[in-house]
C-alpha cells in the first residue's frame, strides 16, 4: 500500500467510553485538513485494514481512531504498526483539498 508506515502507542481519550487512537507523527501527517478537520484514508493497523479518516485535533495533532474490531485485544499504552494512505476514491468529497 502506498502511503506512510510508522509505529504508534494507542491512547484512550479520557471521556466516558473514550475512543482509542494513534497519533500520526508530524513527519507523516497530511499537509492540509479537509472539512471538519479530516482527510479520508485507508488505514492498516497490525495487518487489519479499513477505510476511515484521520482527524486534526484541537492541539494540531492528526489522530487515527482505531476501533476495537481492528485493535482487538490491544488498548491504551500498547504499540501498534500503522500504515495510512490518502483514500483518493473519497477525496472528491473534499473539493477544497
Amino acid at each position: 500500500m502506498p502511503g506512510v508506515r510508522f509505529y504508534a502507542v494507542l491512547t484512550r481519550h479520557r471521556s466516558q467510553g473514550g475512543w482509542v487512537s494513534a497519533v500520526v507523527p508530524d513527519d507523516h501527517a497530511p499537509a492540509i485538513a479537509g472539512p471538519l478537520g479530516r482527510i479520508p484514508v485507508v488505514a492498516v493497523v497490525d495487518e487489519r485494514s479499513w477505510r476511515t479518516s484521520v482527524w486534526l485535533d484541537h492541539v494540531g495533532r492528526w489522530l487515527l481512531v482505531v476501533p476495537r474490531s481492528i485493535r482487538r485485544e490491544k488498548d491504551d499504552g500498547d504499540v501498534v504498526s500503522v500504515a495510512i494512505a490518502i483514500d483518493r476514491t473519497r477525496l472528491q468529497l473534499f473539493p477544497e483539498v
